[in-house]
């Protein structure tokens, strides 16, 4: 019998999508235990300023943060707007089908993705308008320049404007025959539209589509599908004009964007993005090691093996601290010198489903059972 592939990874034939699901979430029957926690060091002061209930999540969500507001939704179809200091409602709508990708936004305009392959546009919690994709989406929408671009997993990327709906532009590109079922990178740089494609991160024209560049990350090797399966994943870690990424268990590797060329690329293996700050580069492996790889070189800084098995979500640097999510639903605060412990908070005690975010100087996580968190530290 023919081994099926894992469930966050799908053929990119649009008639034989299956249903995907976040790489973080999949389970063996001899996963390893988690480590043991010692007793929480508090070194740093975490308050808890606010918490908001949203539904279930279920796909993988992607936070915007626009200034103080952050902008999410649960995968039923609702997205929400919040104010950031202070967990307080700005507006709250339902799309009505249940959503694969979101949440992207300017600070005017947000945009989701259905299960139902629509790209769905709103503002002020109102929609503004639909339109039908040609295969499933698990990227945010990226508002920029009152476009709004969809990277989709077939490897297309579409244009729409961001009023009307009206498409303004598809390119569509060849790839390997498995794509994963979580989100890839899709960020604007000055005058350029950087999207994850295979293991490449391609620049082009936001006006017509037309590829500028390509860096790749990794290159596909292997002797199957799954073996050569090197998709980009988010998050993204920006600095300026240089870009770094992570290719699917395989690399972290950083581009200048502006030339299109690679500064470096080191062998790792994990499913979940990556950031950073002006001197380092953060991700965690896929056994549970948070790493840091120094921003101009790609040496590794430090790794810490203190949060081993614990199903660690992409990380966020903020201020003199790393914070990474778990699969318990605690959030840790690492040092972002060291990666010694500073402090760890809870939630609800589902796990950390999205990439902590910073939205001024609150730190938003959100939890698989729909629990939006705001921590504040000191």
């Amino acid at each position: 019998m023919k081994k099926m592939p894992p469930a966050h990874m799908l053929r990119a034939s649009v008639a034989i999508f299956l249903v995907a699901a976040l790489a973080a979430c999949s389970s063996t029957p001899d996963k390893p235990k988690p480590a043991d926690l010692p007793a929480n060091v508090a070194l740093l002061g975490v308050r808890q300023a606010w918490n908001v209930k949203l539904g279930d999540i279920g796909f993988p969500l992607e936070v915007n943060v626009s200034g103080s507001t952050v902008a999410l939704a649960s995968g039923n179809g609702t997205v929400l707007a919040l104010d950031a200091k202070t967990g307080r409602e700005l507006w709250r709508t339902a799309v009505g089908t249940p959503l694969t990708a979101g949440v992207g936004s300017d600070g005017k305009v947000a945009a989701v993705v259905t299960r139902d392959n629509e790209v769905v546009a709103m503002e002020s919690g109102k929609v503004l308008w639909r339109q039908r994709l040609g295969a499933q989406a698990f990227t945010a929408p990226l508002v920029a320049g009152g476009r709004v671009f969809v990277l989709a997993a077939d490897r297309s990327v579409t244009a729409f404007d961001g009023q009307t709906g009206r498409k303004l532009w598809n390119q569509q590109r060849t790839g390997e025959a498995l794509v994963l079922g979580q989100a890839s990178a899709l960020l604007a740089v000055g005058d350029t539209l950087v999207a994850g494609q295979s293991g490449r991160l391609v620049g082009m024209n936001p006006a017509n589509g037309s590829t500028r560049w390509e860096a790749p990350i990794a290159t596909p090797r292997g002797t199957n599908e799954v073996e050569r399966l090197v998709d980009l994943v988010g998050r993204v870690s920006r600095v300026g004009d240089v870009v770094c990424a992570r290719a699917f268990q395989s690399a972290v590797g950083c581009v200048d964007a502006v030339r299109g060329r690679v500064l470096w690329a080191k062998a790792s293996q994990a499913a979940e993005g990556v950031h950073g700050n002006e001197q380092f580069v953060f991700g965690a492996e896929g056994d549970g090691k948070v790493v840091a790889w120094r921003r101009d070189t790609g040496e590794q800084a430090w790794v810490t093996e203190r949060l081993r098995y614990r199903t660690l979500s992409a990380p966020l640097a903020v201020g003199r601290s790393v914070a990474v999510g778990d699969g318990t639903g605690l959030v840790h605060f690492l040092s972002r010198e060291d990666g010694s412990p500073l402090t760890r908070v809870s939630t609800d005690g589902s796990a950390i489903v999205a990439p902590p975010v910073l939205a001024g100087d609150t730190v938003v996580v959100v939890t698989h059972n729909g629990g939006i968190f705001g921590f504040q530290p000191e």
